[in-house]
């Protein structure tokens, strides 16, 4: 009897001391490391390449963020965002642009919920833009994994030329050059699809009017 419970100790103490060793190494020592080579080889990424101006951050090209007009009740919680016609607008994102609540909805692709959001996002995004439902990118409906992307997709962009250069008074012409000389492509060539920085072309829409 002493021996089988000798045994079973020894058993667990070994098991305990994997736990902790692993513990260690998985979560402390591994995660510094990544860390740590990160902010040496890749600090602009690293840190979501912020972006500064008269000294102060104003967003990240790494982070997607909201371009909204201002609530007509600051103190109001509950008062629903509102696009702002001036700006171009970025993909939904299912924690609201907060880099703290990153993730996706985790709803399947048939989840009625799902199909339901998508389909008003789709008559809200047609009707900001004026156009028709059909044309609307999947991009404009539909938020990325991490609800972070930066980017939307050439022809998201395009779509909102006409609704942003109304707003600012600008030639629809001007604006789409501007779209044009912002769609970046693949990564090496040939990872990924063609895509435009939200952040980056407003701030280079704002430095034309």
């Amino acid at each position: 009897m002493f021996t089988f419970h000798s045994s079973a100790v020894r058993r667990h103490l070994s098991a305990l001391r994997v736990l902790l060793l692993m513990t260690v190494i998985a979560g402390i020592v591994y995660p510094l490391a990544v860390t740590g080579v990160a902010q040496v080889a890749f600090s602009d990424r690293a840190n979501g390449s912020e972006v500064t101006q008269n000294g102060q951050v104003v967003g990240a090209r790494q982070i997607g963020q909201s371009f909204d007009l201002p609530k007509k009740n600051p103190d109001d919680a509950d008062e629903a965002a509102r696009p702002d016609p001036k700006w171009f607008q970025p993909r939904p994102s299912a924690g609201g642009y907060d880099p703290l609540a990153s993730g996706a909805s985790n709803l399947g692709p048939n989840d009625p919920g799902l199909v339901k959001t998508i389909e008003q996002r789709r008559k809200d995004v047609a009707a900001f833009d004026g156009v028709d439902p059909a044309s609307v990118p999947v991009d404009a409906v539909t938020a990325s994994g991490s609800g972070l992307d930066p980017d939307i997709s050439p022809a998201y962009a395009y779509e909102q030329v006409n609704r942003v250069a109304k707003a600012r008074g600008l030639s629809a012409d001007a604006v789409r050059e501007l779209v044009a000389d912002h769609v970046s492509g693949r990564e090496l060539g040939f990872l990924g699809q063609k895509h435009v920085n939200v952040l980056d072309l407003n701030r280079a829409l704002a430095s034309r009017h």
